[in-house]
Formats: C-alpha cells, sequence, structure tokens
C-alpha cells in the first residue's frame, strides 16, 4: 500500500449509517513507516488456516471485526453477508478477512472461547464453516451457551474429524494469545464496537464501514474502488 496512506481508519474517511458516534477516532502515526506494519497486520489472516475469502488478487480487502456474542454482528451475517459475498468477494472485487475483536467478554469470557474454538477449528481447514456455523446457530448476545462442550460440538458440526485434537487445542489455550492481539490490533486503530469493518485498497485511504451496514452501503463504498 502507498507509504503516504496513513492508519487513521476513522477519523475523516466514510462513516456509514450514522454510526460514527460508536466509534472513537485514532490520531495517525506519527510517520509513514508506522502505518505500514499496522496496515500488514490488517491485511494478514490471524493465522494462515484462518483464510481470506476471495482472489488474493483482488483490489480491495475487506477486514470484519467481530465477535461471537454480538448481536449486530450476527445481523450482519444474516442480512447482508451472503450478498457481499456474491457480488464482491464471488467476483474477484473483493477479498474477506474475519479477525476477532472480543469486546463482550465481560459476559462470561465466551466471545474469546469462540474465537479460540475457530481456530482450532482452523487447524483442520473448517474455520469458516466453523464460523459461520456459530452465527448460523447463535444463541444470543448472553452468558451460558459459549462452553467448551458446545463450542466441541460446533465444530464437529462444521466437519472436523479429529475431535480430541479440537480439545486439546482448546484444552491447552494455543490461540488465547492470538486472540487478545486482535483485540488489541482493533483497539490499536481506535475501535470500540462491532462489527466494524475497514476498506483497505493500494494507493487509496482506509476507510470504516461501523455497524450492521445493509448491502447498500457496502455497495456505496465499494463500487468506487472495485
Amino acid at each position: 500500500m502507498n507509504k503516504n496512506v496513513m492508519i487513521a481508519v476513522i477519523a475523516g474517511i466514510v462513516v456509514a449509517a450514522g454510526a460514527a458516534a460508536a466509534f472513537a477516532a485514532t490520531p495517525a502515526p506519527k510517520s509513514e513507516d508506522d502505518a505500514q506494519p499496522v496496515i500488514a497486520r490488517l491485511s494478514t489472516p490471524t493465522i494462515p488456516a484462518a483464510n481470506a475469502l476471495g482472489s488474493p488478487d483482488a483490489p480491495v480487502t475487506i477486514v470484519e471485526f467481530g465477535d461471537y456474542l454480538c448481536t449486530y454482528c450476527h445481523r450482519f451475517h444474516e442480512k447482508t453477508k451472503d450478498q457481499l459475498i456474491a457480488n464482491y468477494v464471488d467476483t474477484g472485487k473483493v477479498r474477506f478477512l474475519f479477525k476477532d475483536f472480543p469486546i463482550n467478554d465481560h459476559l462470561d469470557g465466551g466471545s474469546s472461547l469462540a474465537a479460540q474454538a475457530s481456530y482450532c477449528a482452523a487447524d483442520q481447514g473448517r474455520f469458516w464453516e466453523f464460523h459461520d456455523g456459530v452465527y448460523d446457530n447463535w444463541g444470543g448476545e448472553k452468558a451460558g451457551w459459549i462452553t467448551k462442550a458446545s463450542m466441541a460440538e460446533y465444530a464437529r458440526n462444521a466437519g472436523v474429524q479429529d475431535s480430541e485434537k479440537f480439545q486439546e487445542c482448546l484444552d491447552s489455550g494455543k490461540y488465547a494469545g492470538v486472540v487478545r492481539d486482535n483485540y488489541d490490533l482493533a483497539r490499536g486503530v481506535g475501535l470500540n464496537g462491532t462489527p466494524a469493518f475497514i476498506i483497505l485498497k493500494e494507493g487509496s485511504k482506509p476507510e470504516l464501514i461501523p455497524g450492521a451496514a445493509p448491502i447498500e452501503t457496502f455497495q456505496y463504498v465499494l463500487d468506487p474502488l472495485a
């Protein structure tokens, strides 16, 4: 990405649906060099097995920061995601990544547990199947339904073959630090709500779509870029 593109991702850019109040602006980095590692982290899958959807050569990358206990993340999944994938990802215009921002961990830690479980599923090639399965069979923005036992069931339903390996991964906390790093990354670019979608294109300023925006909002932002 152009070195003059700063990671002031939120200040002075497209903010959709009047939802800016839910998101804090972050100052631009002190130098161009400060921006590049952040942009690289944003545009790179959290782990290789949690792959991006779409062509690696797509001109635009969307990075969703989400929480598995988030009502509006669930709403995006139910109302908008399939259209976004069909119109932009499947057509080669957009590459789509998901990164964790477990802001609802205060409920019972379930947000982080589900995020860790998603990477344990990714180890067996079932990241997106697990991810979609959680939102397809969502238990609400409340404590209690995300447990190690329920995550193991979600994993089996997602096609994870080695249940013992999955359980060992989850019990060991293998990806706890990875999830914390994603949380810190989201905070570091000024996010404080989910879902949040950062739009990246080489040579263009990063843009933000906050909240469970309809497909029309994505069209407004993406069509001039893709």
